[in-house]
């Protein structure tokens, strides 16, 4: 049963928004110059997502971005996190924009701001230009100077009227899901490439911020957000304890080390010195990744349970990251994954607010005075109109209001936690997994293209406008 909602009030200033990603929602692939990423290479390779579905038309926001501005206004959001199409601006990831695409995130954002939503811009979430991965994709250098080229035509076309700016989001996919386990785009399964990608989508980042400060007013705020894990032990146990540094690693100190510090944690260089020797790094490299961030956004759904015992080899790997068996965790094959306990949403992963509070944590105190942004959370469950039309989701409300709570508890803890974006505003494409799991607060019939605000969406609405996480009452 959903747990009953508590009265939360949040700071007057805090930013309640929705995001969602370009290949998710937008459609039109082939319109006004746009040429196929990553993600439409992958989702029509035959066996690759759930029933062969793909992004042609996801729900088709590049011609309905009105009317979805005009329903995030009447739900009250006061932000928008949104993604750019890397090959809908350059289509060869090279060279000068096509203007027509740059047009359509012009108009986007002039719309946002008519209705008083801020717009927060992710650079690159996951869609590749097809052109830049044939020749060779992340794990190569020059994709990152490709990059920081990208990143300049939009911060030019765009900086002056949006304020908060995400160079990518969640790296980690993009490296060990996309060329280690390959159940994302672009399907490889190589470790070697995985660390190399993973390197380059950090000098991707340095590089782009760096660009996108040289063209933008002062005053923008440049972010990342990393999917950093929140990983456990099964026990103290030494063996339990030493695979939890070797995962942590993996997940988060590859990105955050370098982003935050300066530095790749030594523990991960040794543990995956049997697989590289990281010899891609550059002298330069660190310094150029390790630029000042003005805020760190943090998207969680689900903590990690791991112990050191290896898992039996015909058995899958509880990792929430999709089944292959390729494993996306270089040099950790002897770790096992274990299925936290506790209530599950349809992807199968564990509620647990605490990881959330646990991770907001952690990151006040890895890097103190850096304000925080949740850039996504949210749950996916088996969401279906009922005969008048209406979506009840109270197990939904239940998961935002435990994970809201969370939020509002670290901030009391001290965290500088400014801002929480909902995942997602609506129903949408979601990757491999095809159109069968919905995150959206907003219901999306696929054949009509009609949106329905479930019940989830007008609580949280009244969050947003009130600044408070109130009962949910009989009519939703």
């Amino acid at each position: 049963m959903p747990e009953p909602i508590t009265s939360v009030t949040f700071p007057p200033a805090f930013l309640w928004g929705a995001a969602t990603s370009a290949y998710q929602i937008e459609g039109a692939v082939r319109e006004d110059g746009r040429t196929p990423s990553i993600w439409d290479t992958f989702s029509h390779t035959p066996g690759k997502t759930a029933g062969g579905e793909h992004g042609d038309i996801a729900v088709d926001h590049y011609h309905r971005y009105r009317d979805d501005v005009a329903l995030m206004a009447d739900l009250g959001l006061g932000a928008y996190r949104f993604s750019v199409s890397w090959s809908r601006v350059q289509p060869t990831g090279r060279g000068p924009a096509v203007q027509r695409g740059l047009d359509f995130y012009r108009r986007l954002v002039d719309e946002l701001l008519a209705h008083g939503i801020k717009p927060a811009i992710t650079l690159y979430h996951w869609d590749l230009p097809q052109d830049l991965e044939d020749a060779g994709g992340w794990p190569e250098r020059e994709t990152a100077l490709r990059f920081a080229e990208y990143a300049q035509i939009v911060g030019e076309a765009l900086g002056d009227r949006v304020e908060q700016w995400i160079t990518l989001n969640e790296p980690w996919c993009s490296a060990f899901l996309g060329y280690g386990s390959g159940v994302h785009a672009p399907g490889r399964t190589d470790p070697a490439a995985a660390l190399r990608a993973a390197h380059h989508l950090n000098l991707a980042h340095g590089l782009g911020t760096s660009a996108l400060r040289s063209v933008m007013p002062a005053r923008n705020s440049v972010a990342v957000s990393l999917n950093s894990s929140v990983v456990r032990p099964v026990s103290q146990d030494p063996a339990d304890l030493n695979a939890v540094q070797r995962i942590d690693d993996l997940a988060n100190g590859v990105f955050h080390g370098p982003m935050l510090h300066g530095a790749y944690p030594q523990t991960l260089l040794t543990a995956t010195r049997s697989i590289t020797d990281w010899s891609f790094v550059q002298d330069g490299d660190l310094a150029a990744i390790h630029q000042p961030l003005d805020a760190l956004g943090l998207n969680y759904y689900t903590p990690t349970l791991i112990s050191g015992a290896a898992a039996p080899a015909d058995g899958p790997r509880a990792d929430g990251h999709g089944a292959s068996s390729h494993s996306p965790w270089p040099g950790a094959d002897d770790v096992a994954f274990h299925q936290t306990p506790g209530e599950r949403t349809e992807m199968g992963w564990t509620i647990d607010p605490s990881g959330l509070h646990d991770l907001i944590m952690r990151y006040t105190r890895e890097a103190p005075g850096l304000p925080l942004y949740i850039t996504e959370n949210g749950a996916a469950y088996d969401d279906k109109p009922d005969p008048d039309g209406r979506v009840h989701d109270p197990e939904r409300i239940s998961y935002l209001n435990g994970h809201l709570t969370a939020v509002h508890r670290a901030i009391a803890d001290g965290a500088d936690v400014r801002g929480y974006y909902l995942w997602s505003l609506m129903d949408n494409f979601e990757w491999s997994y095809g159109y069968g799991k919905r995150f959206g607060a907003v219901y999306v019939d696929y054949a009509t293209q009609i949106r329905t605000p479930k019940s989830s969406a007008h609580w949280y609405s009244r969050a947003a406008r009130t600044g408070t996480l109130a009962p949910v009452t009989p009519a939703e």
